[in-house]
């Protein structure tokens, strides 16, 4: 324990060292069992369906997702995925191995900027904080494009905040490298690659009263630099679909942010809660890495405090303020609040403040009370997504956290506190993935029914969905025929002629009653709606807690 605390707290140590050290450490946690899981619904199977539909294309310009033009997100990811599929196979591993390393590399990433800017100790707490929060670890292990935004968007503000220090002597290298990240950060998700570095590094110039830095940016060169890397995909799609520009920029930008088009509306305070949970353990010291800052804003190490806070607090603003919310947007607010926590932790090592142990027995209080909540909540008549055994082992982490941090609080011992949450915290990380996830598999995937369908259906099979089945075209290599809902398929659907593709329940039982086999994926009380409409009798060949599959033969 001493040897792993005296390493921690060392202010002088080999970069390299500490790279490797974190590299080991979190390669473990991000990589371990990743292909274990089957692809969740709809968001995984989704963003690994489209690169494998380009691969076997061979087009890599116009994205297409169950055959149909698909643009409500730019190409970034799925070049990574077509990429790993091809070196590692269409599986889950290859499907989530982009994101992972995304992740992973955030992590390292967070440390470089850290100790750059304030020291080595501070990189290593970041680093820590953000490779142990819950929300973060568990999200970078799924096939999402948040996760590779959130590297793109640290990468490219924390090289600015490196270019701006005072005598920079890569001053240059840094401002490129942040215009080159803006630009893949446009290409990981649109238009935030460009209106978050920007209006971030206005304020920091506005507030700090900096303007002078403009000079230093390398503007025209950036400028052209960002635009040799993002523009071209845009202008080559565009010239391909004319109907891409409308849809991608007014329907996808506009309106998801002004208007619940998507049906994803959530109350303003929707990600306080959000933040508090999937930051755990340390969402609870956040007060502390921002208490200060406008204070210290003037001095050299409260501007680059002050940078961290105002990109934490502008892209957490920005999504409360949105009408379209899901959990995965609030990721790029967790490398700058960890740096700003790593800061505090360093600052009070010596002895921590009266605020920051009142915040170390308020974590306490809710790990305690958490760790019984999950011991007990197997037991309870409807809970299915826990064992005992699982809640047992999930809750004692929740429980044994608690306890160290209430007793390091009392004593007041900061590095053994952070030590402590760190390893509860990174053995959560461990198990969650390995068992918890086991339940949320059980109700996001259907590929044991899909595999059913590759197996059993013939060249000339029709295979079908009630409602767009994601996993469905992926795990069976086919094109899919969606009946009813369309979902984010609508815009494709119109694209042509589709109508052999699309159909309504009564189409479709035309389909049914035909000479072809047909394979079926629905919802059990689909099979009611559907039954009254056809002549052939409807054969089961399997189900699952979230499916059924059936045949007509």
């Amino acid at each position: 324990m001493k040897f792993i605390t005296d390493f921690l707290t060392a202010k002088e140590s080999s970069a390299r060292k500490d790279l490797g050290a974190l590299l080991v450490i979190f390669g473990v946690a991000f990589f371990q069992f990743l292909g274990h899981l089957p692809l969740f619904e709809p968001d995984e199977a989704r963003y690994a369906e489209i690169p494998r539909e380009m691969l076997e294309r061979g087009d890599f310009i116009t994205p297409m997702l169950n055959y149909v033009k698909y643009f409500e997100k730019p190409p970034l990811l799925y070049w990574l995925n077509a990429l790993s599929l091809s070196l590692f196979g269409e599986n889950e591993f290859a499907a989530r191995f982009a994101c992972a390393l995304a992740g992973l590399l955030t992590v390292l990433l967070t440390y470089h900027v850290g100790r750059t800017l304030f020291g080595r100790r501070e990189g290593l707490f970041a680093a820590l904080i953000l490779g142990t929060s819950t929300g973060f670890l568990i999200q970078a292990r799924i096939n999402l494009t948040d996760m590779l935004v959130t590297f793109c968007m640290t990468a490219c503000l924390g090289c600015f905040a490196i270019a701006v220090r005072d005598n920079e002597p890569r001053r240059g290298l840094y401002c490129h490298l942040g215009y080159l990240f803006a630009a893949l950060a446009v290409l990981a998700k649109g238009l935030i690659g460009i209106v978050f570095p920007g209006a971030i590094i206005f304020l920091y110039l506005l507030l700090g009263k900096r303007w002078q830095l403009l000079k230093e940016m390398r503007l025209v060169t950036g400028t052209l630099l960002f635009l040799l890397v993002s523009a071209p995909w845009f202008i080559l799609v565009s010239q391909r679909n004319p109907e891409f520009a409308r849809f991608f920029f007014i329907h996808e930008h506009f309106q998801r942010f002004t208007s619940k088009v998507h049906g994803r509306y959530q109350p303003p305070w929707f990600f306080i809660p959000v933040l508090l949970g999937t930051m755990l353990p340390w969402s609870f010291f956040i007060p502390t890495g921002l208490r200060g800052v406008w204070r210290e804003r003037l001095s050299v190490t409260g501007r680059h405090a002050l940078y961290l806070a105002i990109w934490a607090i502008f892209i957490f603003v920005f999504f409360s303020k949105s009408d379209s919310k899901l959990v995965p947007y609030i990721l790029p607010v967790f490398p700058p609040l960890a740096l700003l926590m790593g800061r505090e932790f360093v600052r009070q090592l010596d002895g921590p403040d009266r605020f920051m142990r009142i915040q170390g027995y308020v974590l306490a209080a809710i790990l305690i009370i958490l760790g019984v909540g999950v011991c007990i909540y197997p037991y309870f008549p409807k809970a299915k997504d826990l064992s005992p055994l699982e809640g047992l082992v999930t809750g004692s982490i929740f429980l044994v956290e608690g306890v160290a941090a209430l007793a390091m609080s009392r004593r007041g011992n900061l590095a053994s506190l952070f030590l402590a949450l760190c390893f509860c915290a990174y053995l959560l990380g461990i198990v969650g993935p390995i068992s918890l996830m086991d339940n949320v598999a059980t109700r996001k995937s259907s590929k044991d029914l899909c595999l059913i369908v590759k197996e059993a259906a013939g060249p000339d099979a029709v295979i079908a969905s009630f409602g767009h089945e994601q996993g469905l075209p992926f795990y069976t290599h086919r094109r899919v025929v969606t009946v009813g809902g369309m979902g984010e398929l609508e815009f494709g659907s119109k694209q042509g002629d589709q109508s052999a593709w699309f159909m309504d329940p009564t189409q479709f039982s035309r389909v049914w009653d035909g000479p072809k086999q047909v394979f079926l994926l629905l919802r059990d009380n689909h099979i009611n709606e559907f039954r009254p409409l056809v002549k052939t009798p409807i054969r089961e060949l399997g189900r699952n807690k979230k499916k059924v599959l059936v045949t007509n033969r």
